[in-house]
């Protein structure tokens, strides 16, 4: 990233084939057609000319909440190009959530799709004064007939330093009000280059994209290793089994959520030829069972490969490409990052042992949006990020992931890991899956509540459960109860939502009146 221009769009193009007219894109959800990575830079410059000539700087940020598409991903690219800083939204916000991220991050140009315009300009009228523009998951709406109007005019990649803000990706705000993790150039860049390299990603690979982009995974991870290294990509709007399953022979490489594997495994069709043509399967957003794991091995002959970031950092690990991949762990620290296990006055830990997980290095995030004082409360000293997660690092270095920090649960003093009774939980034959919880108790302060998803067919109760746990673990760490239930809930990443449980169950271990 030397030199007057260290912008992560500069980069990619640095990265684009010699030969522009190779497909960049294959599109099946309109009929087969591609775009070419001149067509990719095209589309950029005359998206960024068009955001210029409505009187956007560099630094404006521009709020994107639109269902998936290439043009999708052309505006982002417009925005690295013109100095812009993109500002994902989930498409499953709804209007509080848009309004309060709207007002906090005051954009100079909201997008969204056209069935909410009305709702959304009322909302960025409001609160941010900005201007509102369409588009559909067709390509269609305000914005690309405003496109046209504009003509072929492009703008000039726009030279940004390596500390400049390239995006804004909102946290999943689980406790208290979202907060707007800003990225640098040097944030993405680095992450990205970091990625492709340790993925061994070329101009020979064709990566099939099925996840959203509107979360880093899909945006960041996916896209970035692509774009960085001329690979390319089938793009689908979104996971859909028979739609994967049949452009799987055509691809090399697979990034997906643990959902997406369990619902590929769960049928026929997927198989050794399949995958004939794959090299890698990547894994991540949300931990992966054990025997997810292994069933896809012995399926399809494939190891997957699990890796481990967040939104304020990107990637942090990885397994690695050549060596063991091992089912429950995350791997190394890629190239550029350091972790490490601390205790909560942010002393290192010795190997083995468990406690606060930090990382540090260029893809950590310089803190969040209009938040100063929370974001010093983040890094320890010496620019460590304090992540929330609980770790452990085991005797040959590789990072395993025991929790969220603010899963933790005391119980008469003692701490309790969820993952840990989840495990054994989800070793039981009868059970799909489970999920750990901590909720209020009168004499302990917190206790355990497991939520139990059943295998079809399959029958256990609560005390021959209760009981098998109390054979593996220390009392203290065994549930106080456990429920059955017909599934979990999950964000659209696939991840537990674990603070709706525990609303939902918090007062289950309270004496009864």
């Amino acid at each position: 990233m030397a030199g007057e221009d260290a912008s992560l769009y500069a980069l990619m193009e640095s990265n684009f084939p010699v030969d522009r007219n190779r497909i960049a894109m294959e599109l099946p959800d309109r009929g087969g057609s591609a775009w070419s990575f001149d067509d990719l830079s095209e589309g950029a410059g005359r998206c960024a000319g068009f955001l210029d000539a409505l009187g956007l700087k560099k630094g404006d940020r521009v709020a994107v909440q639109v269902e998936k598409s290439p043009e999708a991903l052309l505006v982002y690219l417009a925005c690295l190009r013109g100095g812009f800083a993109f500002m994902p939204m989930n498409t499953a916000y709804r209007t509080e959530e848009v309004d309060y991220l709207v007002g906090n991050a005051e954009p100079a140009l909201v997008i969204c799709d056209p069935s909410r315009e009305s709702e959304i300009a009322e909302i960025a009228n409001r609160q941010a004064g900005a201007k509102v523009l369409t588009l559909d998951a067709e390509g269609k709406g305000s914005l690309a007939d405003a496109l046209a109007a504009h003509g072929n005019e492009q703008l000039p990649p726009v030279p940004c330093a390596p500390e400049d803000l390239a995006a804004i990706l909102y946290t999943s705000g689980t406790t208290g009000k979202p907060k707007g993790a800003m990225l640098s150039h040097r944030n993405l860049a680095s992450n990205g280059l970091a990625l492709r390299d340790t993925w061994r990603f070329s101009a020979d690979d064709v990566l099939l994209h099925a996840l959203p982009i509107f979360h880093a995974h899909g945006l960041f991870v996916a896209c970035h290793c692509a774009l960085l290294s001329g690979a390319r990509m089938i793009w689908l709007g979104k996971f859909d089994r028979d739609r994967v399953l049949a452009e799987l022979p055509r691809a090399t490489v697979f990034m997906g959520v643990p959902t997406f594997y369990t619902r590929l495994l769960a049928g026929s069709g997927l198989d050794a030829e399949a995958v004939r043509n794959m090299r890698l399967f990547t894994s991540g957003s949300a931990p992966l069972l054990t025997e997810t794991f292994d069933a896809f091995r012995e399926r399809t002959g494939h190891t997957i490969l699990e890796r481990y970031g967040m939104t304020e950092t990107g990637m942090n690990a990885s397994n690695p490409y050549d060596e063991e991949r091992r089912a429950g762990t995350v791997g190394f620290a890629l190239p550029g990052t350091e972790v490490r296990v601390t205790d909560d006055n942010d002393n290192v830990l010795p190997q083995g042992e468990t406690g606060g997980l930090q990382v540090r290095g260029a893809n950590v995030f310089s803190g969040y949006w209009r938040m100063p004082e929370k974001s010093a409360e983040e890094f320890a000293e010496g620019g460590w990020f304090r992540t929330g997660d609980v770790a452990r690092i085991d005797e040959d270095g590789y990072v395993h992931l025991v929790g969220r920090a603010k899963d933790l649960i005391i119980s008469g003093g003692f701490n309790v890991y969820p993952k840990e009774i989840e495990e054994i939980v989800d070793d039981m034959p009868e059970v799909d899956e489970s999920a750990v919880i901590g909720v209020p108790h009168a004499d302990f302060g917190e206790a355990g509540v497991a939520l139990v998803v059943l295998r079809a067919g399959e029958a256990l109760d609560e005390e021959t459960l209760l009981a098998r746990l109390k054979e593996r673990l220390a009392n203290y760490k065994v549930p106080k109860r456990a429920f059955f239930v017909e599934e979990l809930p999950r964000n659209t990443m696939g991840k537990v939502q674990k603070n709706l449980l525990r609303d939902e169950y918090r007062e289950t271990c309270r004496p009864a009146a």
